[in-house]
């Protein structure tokens, strides 16, 4: 008699709970196939992690379980006692862009030189391919003007760190993967109200400059205080550099309280203490943090990474959650067309972005990477601006949408990819990712 896994009875198990669930919405018993559903979600996320070619999945299945929760019962997602759970999605955000400061320097920067070809077109398809295609899709489908400019948004941020590790399983450019996404990052304080303003200023009404005060604010200082810590734990930083970045940091502190004053029309004491709060959070506690960890962990990257690695996971899980919950109503009504043009926005990113390397003649590698970093966005981002907006329960569900789509289909394509080397890869490349 065969015996079965432990995987492949969890497995089993979910299936039988998915079959119950939908035997209970068939019968018009809704309210209890929401417990079922919730437990099939858990179940299945554990039990794929008994299946090499889908393991990777396991953490997206988690947050669909959160997401189903939030949908059957999102009283309790919303607030906790008096206190609003949206309030939380900001730190959480700054948090994991802080993580990716923090696996970055500046010699990432140093390779647009190396490689400007790669850089130049990356920037201009994340900055025009989907903005103009997540355009026409609100257009087409005729959604409710906030929700189209959810859309919008999520066409108009750049991508983040879930793109460079697609690259990295799918054998693309990691290197040029992370320069993208830095590069685009930091584009972002100007591009991405840019764009909104221009394609999703019919729609609502955009604050460009409020837009770029939020954006430095959740993104941009973040980022800088994961470099500053960085400079900590990298030793191979020159003491001259390592200077050179701690005077040259407090000039993004200056330039954000600046547009504070601009745009808030606040007074001179008000700019001095937003700017001292600036210094303080982003500046001299990553500066204290990264003296901590070095003496008290000696400065163990792959520790502080494991670490971060989790936190970001479940702070984008958390904010995932909170969306859903707080825009149960909206999505009840239009959640299958998101889900729809998710696909469609997300499918023909990778389509033109490896196209037009194709076009440029790049090597199957980077164009590997280009479609990666076109085809997917930084939803944290788009959800913090969605939430400063105060739209969270409408232009926030585009992101909360497209998000954890965003990760299974990247998933797929990457482990397609991955299964295939490119022909133009070295002998290096390859054994450094069999290694891994």
């Amino acid at each position: 008699m065969k015996k079965f896994s432990f995987h492949q009875l969890v497995l089993g198990f979910s299936l039988l709970m998915l079959l119950s669930a939908l035997i209970m919405i068939i019968t018009d018993n809704v309210p209890v196939a929401g417990p079922l559903l919730i437990l099939f979600f858990m179940s299945l996320a554990v039990a794929i992690r008994g299946f090499g070619a889908v393991k990777g999945l396991s953490y997206t299945v988690w947050i669909f379980t959160a997401v189903t929760a939030a949908m059957f019962y999102p009283q309790y997602f919303t607030t906790i006692g008096e206190f609003r759970t949206s309030l939380l999605i900001i730190p959480l955000l700054q948090i994991i862009m802080f993580g990716m400061g923090s696996q970055m320097s500046f010699g990432d920067f140093a390779r647009i030189i190396q490689m400007p070809k790669g850089v130049i077109i990356g920037i201009v398809a994340q900055f025009s391919i989907m903005p103009l295609i997540a355009f026409s899709i609100s257009r087409i489908f005729d959604f409710p003007p906030e929700i189209a400019a959810g859309i919008i948004l999520i066409g108009c941020v750049p991508s983040g760190l879930a793109s460079t590790v697609m690259s990295f399983l799918g054998r693309a450019n990691v290197p040029l993967a992370i320069t993208l996404a830095a590069v685009t990052t930091l584009l972002s304080p100007i591009v991405t109200p840019l764009l909104m303003r221009t394609l999703a200023g019919q729609f609502i009404e955009i604050d460009a400059w409020s837009m770029v005060l939020d954006i430095m604010d959740m993104i941009i200082l973040p980022i800088v205080a994961g470099f500053i810590f960085n400079l900590f734990l990298n030793k191979d930083t020159g003491r001259q550099s390592r200077i050179i970045q701690l005077v040259s940091y407090p000039l993004m502190m200056i330039l954000t309280s600046v547009i504070f004053l601009v745009t808030q029309d606040a007074s001179m004491s008000e700019f001095i203490n937003y700017f001292l709060r600036l210094m303080g959070l982003f500046y001299l506690l990553p500066i204290v943090g990264g003296y901590i960890f070095v003496r008290v962990f000696r400065g163990d990257k792959k520790l502080m990474e494991t670490i971060l690695s989790y936190v970001s996971m479940v702070g984008i899980a958390f904010i995932v959650t909170v969306i859903t919950a707080a825009g149960r109503e909206s999505l009840m009504v239009v959640g299958f067309a998101l889900i729809l043009t998710s696909l469609l926005h997300n499918f023909a990113g990778y389509t033109l972005g490896y196209s037009l390397g194709w076009i440029f003649k790049m090597s199957e590698r980077d164009r590997r990477t280009i479609a990666f970093e076109v085809g997917m966005q930084n939803g944290g981002m788009a959800s913090g601006i969605a939430l400063q907006m105060g739209k969270i329960a409408t232009v926030g569900l585009a992101p909360a949408v497209f998000g954890p789509l965003m990760n299974i289909t990247g998933s797929v394509l990457a482990n397609y990819w991955r299964s295939r080397p490119p022909k133009d890869g070295t002998i290096a490349d390859e054994a450094e990712l069999e290694n891994n």
